[in-house]
């Protein structure tokens, strides 16, 4: 029985470290994924929409930011045209899997040099072909000591009449 024991512990053992390996194996390759999606909006690469599934949903900062897709592309294609359309470089970020590892999601606290600290959150579908990006919301990080600030601005401006996303 003892030696029963010391087997199933071992084999235990020995699962949970190759269980270890493939997810340390998946966070790597979500976060090549993931970075290098960053790098063709950083460098205008129209491939940066390729890595957005068909039916994926982009949700930006303004509360007008709320796109499939191809709605996203349209929209985009004027930041596409330049050298660079936005620069997010990850600080940080967390990755998770469903057990079956073909659904994946994140959280990542990004560098911008336009908008400071953002934080994000995206779901990924594994599919044949590879990754895709079913749902990526972005949001600024703004300090709980000036969230009344930033607030107030909110407020001032949609009391001026100027539209949201304008």
């Amino acid at each position: 029985m003892k030696r029963f024991l010391a087997a199933a512990f071992l084999c235990l053992g020995l699962f949970s470290f190759a269980h270890a390996e493939t997810d340390a194996a998946l966070t790597k390759q979500v976060n090549a994924f993931v970075d290098e999606w960053h790098e063709d909006a950083a460098n205008a690469r129209m491939a940066y929409f390729d890595k957005m599934a068909k039916d994926g949903v982009y949700i930006g900062t303004d509360r007008t930011e709320l796109w499939q897709r191809d709605d996203f592309k349209a929209w985009a294609k004027k930041y596409f045209e330049r050298k660079s359309a936005w620069s997010f470089k990850a600080t940080r970020r967390n990755v998770y899997a469903s057990a079956d590892k073909l659904l994946i999601w994140f959280d990542e606290l990004l560098d911008t040099p336009n908008m400071g600290p953002c934080m994000a959150s995206g779901v990924i579908r594994k599919t044949a072909k590879g990754f895709e990006i079913v749902h990526y919301q972005l949001s600024m990080a703004v300090p709980n000591e000036v969230a009344g600030q930033v607030t107030k601005l909110i407020a001032e401006h949609e009391k001026a009449g100027k539209p949201a996303g304008k």
